[in-house]
């Protein structure tokens, strides 16, 4: 791996982690349901990109399965969450 490729992937790992803070900050502190339900989606999204870059970084292919698993889990949690925040239910 180069000295380049790998510098890149260390920052990579940095602004995704400060980004899940950010995202965190705004799923506890969040005024209204809506930008709690966001920042759930952001953190989800960016805890799929840290594996990504894991396995981009390590070499292992354990590490896209599992980004699979939290962007899946994750739609159907935001898609639930958004039909009850909507309808007051989830299930009809």
């Amino acid at each position: 791996m180069t000295p380049v490729l790998l510098w890149a992937l260390k920052a990579a790992l940095f602004l995704l982690a400060l980004a899940m803070l950010c995202a965190l900050y705004r799923l506890i502190v969040g005024p209204s349901a809506q930008d709690r339900v966001m920042g759930l989606d952001c953190l989800y999204i960016n805890g799929m990109l840290t594996m990504l870059v894991l396995g981009i970084l390590y070499t292992s292919s354990v590490y896209f399965e599992a980004a699979m698993l939290i962007a899946l889990f994750g739609f159907v949690g935001s898609t639930a969450l958004a039909k009850f925040i909507l309808r007051g239910e989830v299930i009809e």
